[in-house]
């Protein structure tokens, strides 16, 4: 799998890179992460990315041409102009990463690590000339209902959260199968947490010591009876997630 990010800031990633999972997977040459300067492609002495908003306004937006040729550069070909749209690629995706695009979900991380590319356009200021959402990205992603100065770490959000769902990313593959948003997507309320196939967070986690400061470790858990835990561990994920995200749950 490779990433590659566009970005105005391109020592942003310098950290984030060399850390955990994402390390891990670029030491094995399990991914491939190339951080691409968008000021290299311009044109003008004070390298400019960005200018006024057209009808007045607020802010600066991001240029279209810096960041079409960027794109292009990436690609090695041209994807086109109006009446003409270049050759597309379903093995890659180009997401613009946006405080207005659809929401990313733990099924998109899924459809993104079957791809073999991600290109990542990381907006800044005041948001993106609208021909990139357009006619470049393929998608335009936001990560929550949220604002941020830019699309950087939105990005490197993504980054993780796909590369740690690639065979061989984590120690355990059974990991990322069972945690939070790795079953089906909504609790059916009108169950009993013994009946509910799928839940939407994780089950809550306790390890050593069994006692600390006076709260103990619930005592199914230490019993030995593997058949209690697991019927445990449902109730309490149901519970968890009724208590923090009731917006998962399906109501009849």
């Amino acid at each position: 799998m490779r990433f590659d990010l566009i970005t105005i800031f391109p020592e942003f990633f310098a950290g984030p890179l060399n850390y955990g999972i994402v390390r891990r997977a670029l030491e094995t040459s399990l991914i491939e992460v190339n951080v691409q300067d968008l000021r290299v492609f311009t044109r003008d002495r004070h390298r400019t990315v960005d200018d006024r908003p057209f009808g007045g306004g607020e802010g600066m937006v991001l240029k279209p041409e810096p960041l079409f040729e960027a794109v292009e550069s990436l690609l090695g070909r041209s994807v086109g102009e109006a009446g003409k749209r270049g050759a597309t690629d379903s093995k890659t995706a180009i997401v613009l990463m946006s405080a207005a695009g659809k929401l990313f979900r733990q099924e998109t991380a899924r459809r993104f690590a079957q791809l073999e590319r991600i290109i990542f356009i990381c907006g800044r200021y005041e948001g993106v000339d609208e021909r990139v959402a357009e006619h470049l990205a393929t998608e335009e992603i936001s990560i929550g209902d949220f604002v941020l100065s830019g699309g950087e770490l939105p990005a490197m959000m993504i980054v993780d959260a796909v590369t740690r769902l690639l065979p061989g990313a984590l120690g355990n593959e059974a990991s990322s199968q069972n945690e939070s948003f790795s079953g089906d997507a909504h609790i059916n309320v009108s169950l009993e947490p013994r009946t509910t196939s799928g839940v939407a967070l994780d089950f809550p986690h306790y390890t050593r010591p069994a006692e600390y400061r006076g709260w103990g470790v619930p005592e199914v858990l230490i019993g030995g009876n593997h058949a209690e835990v697991t019927k445990w561990r449902l109730a309490a994920a149901a519970e968890k997630t009724r208590r923090n995200r009731p917006d998962l749950l399906v109501r009849e």
